[in-house]
Formats: C-alpha cells, structure tokens, sequence
C-alpha cells in the first residue's frame, strides 16, 4: 500500500496570540505546527506534505536550519528536537532547554547555535545553546515576563534580540552572550521580532499597533512604519522580503500590508493585501505570515492559509484551509463526480476532491458539536451532545436547509435508509428512535444498553449492537422493530456494523480490537479472526465491489482484509494517522481515505 496524497491540517491558532510560521527558500517549503504534528508543506503544491509526529507534547514552533538539512521544532514541555528535514526525518539531538513552552527560536547563521525564548515558569525565559551539545552560550537576563519571539544577526558580529509581555526588546551580545541594552519604544506585548536579510536592521512588531526599526548592530531606533494607513489592530507578526527592502505585516484588523523601508530605517505603506471570501468574523483575523521566494503566505485565526504571488499581486491568492481538530467521521460521496465529506468534532464540515485537495468548508447555521455524522448525496446527518439531530440539506457543496430535531437522548449512533423516503433510526443509550422526515415517529426501548447500530438501505432491517457484545437483528415494521436473531462472537462493547454496498453481507468491530464478516443469509460468520489490531477499533469501511473490508483503530494502524482470502493475508498501514484512526471510507475499489486525531486526511493507493 502507498500513500497517494495527504491533505494537511491547519496550523493550531490561539485567540489573541500570533503564530510563527517558518520556511526554506532552497525547497521552498513552509513549516507549521498543529497538536504534536509539525507540517512541511510545499508551497508550489500544497497536496506535497510531510508530517513530524515525534513530540510528546503540543508543539509550538519549528524552523529549517540555514543549510535546509535539519529542522528544530520546539514544544509547550520546553524541550527543542533536532531532527533531518529529508526522508525519514532522523532524530539528531533533543534538549530540554526552558520550563515552560518554548514561543520562538532561531538558528545562528553559520548553523552552530540555537537561542528559543519563551515562558520560563519562574527560571530562564531566553537561552542560547550548541546545536550539537546543548552548552550553554551566553546569560540573558533583563525579561521578567513570556518572551514571544527572538531572533539571531544573521552576519558577524553576531548579537540575539529577545522582545515580550513585558514590553521591552532586549538585546545582547557576543557570544557568549550578555545583557547590553533594552529599549522600552513599545507601550503592549511586543509580538515579533526579525532580522533583515543582511543583517543591517531588525523589525519588532507589537499589539501596541507599531512596528518600529532598529539599527542591527547598535539597536538604536531608526524609524517606524507610518502610522497613516497604519494596522488599526495588534501586529503579530512580521517578514521581511528577500531582498530585505520590504517588509510584510499581519494583524488582528484582518488585513496584511506591505511596507516599503527606506535606508533610514522609514516604513511607508506599499499595498494592502485582503482576503476574498472573509466574512468579516473573528476567524478572519490574521495571525502569522511568511515572505519567501515569490510566495507571500498569511494565515487566520480559523486556519486559512493564502498564498499572494509578490511579483503580481492583483492575482488572487490561492486559499486552502482545512481541520484543526480530530476529525471523527468522514464519508465518500459518489455520483457526477466523487467527493469526500469529513467532519470534526468542533463542528466543521470539510469538503475534498482527490487530485485537487480542500474544496471548501460548509456554512452551516450553526456550527454544533459533531459526535455523530452520516451522508448521502444530498443530506448530512449530525448529532452532537445536546439531544438533536441535524439534518442538512444540501447541493453544489451549498446547504440548503437546515432542521435541528430534538430526540429525547442523547445519540450515540445513526443510520440512514436513503431508499425509504425520509427514515433514519438513531440509537441512544437504551434504545432506538425511529425519525421519518423531521419527525420523531417512535421511541423504542430495548432493555439493554445500545452502542452501534446499522440500517439497510430499503430499511426492511436493522442490527443493533449492544454493550453486551451481541448483535441483533430485527426487521422493521412500520416504525416498529421485531427481534430476528441474536448473534454471539464478540467479546467487547459494538463500536461499528456496516452493511456490505451489495447487501450479501454485514460486518461488525469492537472495543476489544476484534472484527467479523457475516454472511447476510445465513447469519453465519464468513471471516473471523480479524484480530491484528492492538486496540478498540473505530471505524469500518466496504469497498464499493463488496471484495474487502478496512478497519481503523486507536493504535493508528488501517488494516485491509479481502472477505475472500483468510485475514493472514491482510494489507496493514501502521502509523496511518498520529493519535488513532477515527474515520474511513472507499474512494473506489482500490483507494482508501482515512482521518484521525492528527486533523489529517489521507489516501492509500491499494496495490495487491
């Protein structure tokens, strides 16, 4: 099995703080961070990603060394890994550098040394150590609050500049490194700072809506960008052109300007970049930036990441967003042309296509949690842990309508029958009920505690599975449902049943990592010992021929067993997801997508 494509998360944002997103111009590639994973992504093709999920903890920065073959990512524990950029991106070094998270770091420009800033819980805020040793280099004392960013003279002689909550912008020389100056210019958090190109200047950039220029060798004040035309909100973050005449800033106004910076060290405005398709709400505000090569990259608060062509920027940028969170569900939606469905648990729900990527995100009226979710051409059905169903209409990747139905209890699975206009029985903890339309027609108790449930099409029957281990089959009369059989093999609670897309079959997964093929007829198992994961199983998957089926587990592995070869000869993707496996689905007969805890979304070429 090969990986064929990888659809990325976006970068985890935080309200009221910026994000420092990094890049290498050799490989023209972009780095971020999102939960434990810290994403390469190429620019000039954003479904070409590699993803790093070695942290233990959350990570929060990450920054390609200047020759571009190794990368230090840091983390919220305070620990910074250096790690290879290339193939299998081999662990060179790990050092446990603050007490508290790591906010920014930086490599010196002969790529020996390393300074991180950040929250020091009480001990050190900045420190400058050996990349290959972790020594220290240097004392850096004079910041009493969080250091949000620093940055490295990229041309001797060398000298850190460290700036904070604490509003101060510090700077020291050497190395080693010691305390020689502090300027107070800034009257808020002072967001970024960085180095121009050939060393000559450095930028800071504060909530205090400034961005003020020093003199890179002195740090005496130069000049600051003009306040007419000026960020009507905090700057996060900063990046200067490669040319180092024009500077790019981001801002909690929404917009990203570009400032042309005479040798003075004056800032005038050059343009300002806005962002089609903003509706104007919190999640439009921009919080990280990247000017590298010809690209010029913002990113939001809701994780949309823009890519401006700098030598023409009338052309519209190139937009793509994606998860921020887990993505528990997701669904592939065949007919003119075939397309995948995923939602994750905050309420989002994204749209792909294979071969172009992020197709949109559905506006929804309102964006409820999502603890369950079902498709079909055109209906999404979510329940979330407030008692109501959602159903939603909708065409052309548009939500028509939207009708939340209370239920009574709270839903722990649904199951449509699109052939039967209008009917979806949606389990709860003790029994079904039965909705025609946007009606509640029956609830049904069953006397035993319900946790899987599946539906046929026509729905003529149904399988109920129980925290017992037993599946149960009853036919549906009218809204009424009439026991058939019971069957025994599992030894954990039911986490999922599918029908096969021919009917002939169903099969079912539990918490105890086992799953079985039944044969519909018969009611006799077809395939047993499914038992190669190494924890519950999640998710469950036909191909559309009805030959294999996909199970997806918490030990993030996706395993393919063909219905008519023992399970010895399955095909396994170990590590298909950091975090576990939550979603599944068929693009066709020989793709498999999956999603996970890691908010990414992969497709698995199937080769037998």
């Amino acid at each position: 099995m090969t990986l064929a494509e990888t659809y990325a998360c976006i970068p985890s944002t935080e309200r009221g703080r910026g994000i420092l997103i990094s890049g290498d111009s050799k490989s023209d590639t972009m780095l971020y961070t999102n939960a434990r994973s810290v994403v390469i992504l190429d620019l000039n093709n954003p479904l070409n990603v590699s993803i790093y999920g070695e942290h233990a903890y959350p990570a929060t920065v990450a920054r390609y060394s200047p020759n571009g073959e190794w990368i230090a990512s840091g983390d919220v524990s305070g620990t910074v890994r250096i790690w290879g950029a290339r193939d299998d991106h081999v662990l060179k070094k790990e050092f446990k550098v603050l007490a508290g998270r790591i906010d920014d770091l930086q490599w010196s420009a002969d790529g020996m040394r390393i300074v991180a800033s950040g929250d020091g819980k009480g001990k050190s805020l900045v420190r400058a150590f050996m990349w290959d040793s972790g020594s220290n280099v240097g004392e850096f004392d004079g910041h009493s609050r969080r250091v949000l960013s620093c940055a490295f003279k990229p041309t001797r002689p060398f000298r850190i500049v460290t700036c904070g909550e604490d509003f101060l912008v510090n700077f020291y020389e050497g190395p080693p490194f010691k305390f020689k100056l502090s300027s107070r210019e800034h009257s808020n958090f002072v967001n970024c700072v960085r180095y121009s190109p050939d060393g000559s200047k450095f930028i800071t950039v504060s909530s205090d809506k400034k961005g003020i220029i020093y003199d890179g060798k002195t740090c005496e004040k130069l000049g600051e960008l003009s306040s007419e035309d000026g960020h009507k909100g905090s700057i996060y973050a900063v990046s200067w052109s490669p040319d180092g005449k024009e500077v790019l800033t981001v801002s909690a106004d929404k917009s990203a300007k570009i400032w042309e910076i005479s040798d003075s060290g004056n800032g005038t405005l050059k343009t300002t970049l806005t962002c089609p398709g903003s509706s104007g709400g919190v999640d439009d505000m921009l919080v990280g930036c990247l000017w590298q090569n010809d690209h010029i990259v913002t990113v939001s608060l809701g994780g949309t990441i823009s890519i401006f062509s700098a030598s023409d920027l009338e052309k519209s940028p190139f937009q793509f967003s994606g998860h921020m969170k887990n993505i528990s569900s997701l669904s592939v939606l065949r007919g003119s042309s075939d397309y995948i469905l995923s939602g994750s648990y905050d309420g989002l729900i994204c749209k792909w296509m294979m071969g172009r990527g992020f197709c949109g995100k559905l506006q929804r009226k309102q964006n409820s949690q999502i603890k369950c979710f079902a498709a079909h051409e055109e209906e999404i059905i979510t329940s979330g842990f407030d008692n109501t169903i959602s159903r939603i209409s909708y065409q052309d990747g548009q939500v028509t309508n939207e009708e939340s139905i209370g239920v009574g209890n709270q839903p722990n699975d649904l199951s449509l029958a699109p052939l039967s206009p209008g009917l979806l029985l949606v389990a709860f903890e003790s029994g079904v009920v039965f909705l025609r339309g946007e009606k509640v027609v029956s609830t049904i108790n069953l006397g035993f505690t319900v946790t899987a449930l599946a539906v046929t099409p026509d729905g003529t029957e149904a399988i109920v599975g129980g925290q017992d281990g037993k599946l149960r089959l009853y036919s549906v009369n009218g809204d009424s449902l009439a026991e058939e059989a019971v069957l025994e093999k599992h030894r954990g609670a039911i986490s999922v049943i599918r029908y096969s897309p021919d009917l002939s079959m169903f099969a079912s997964a539990d918490l105890n990592r086992e799953a079985v093929v039944w044969d519909r007829a018969s009611r006799e198992m077809k395939l047993k010992n499914m038992l190669y994961h190494s924890a519950r199983i999640n998710c469950l998957a036909w191909s559309p021929n009805s030959t294999m089926v996909a199970t997806g587990s918490l030990d993030t592995c996706v395993i393919v067993y063909e219905v008519d070869r023992p399970p010895s000869a399955r095909m396994t993707i170990k590590g298909a997801h950091l975090g576990g496996v939550y979603g599944l689905g068929f693009a066709d007969d020989t793709h498999v997508v999956s999603s996970g805890e890691d908010a990414c979304i992969r497709v698995w070429s199937l080769t037998t």
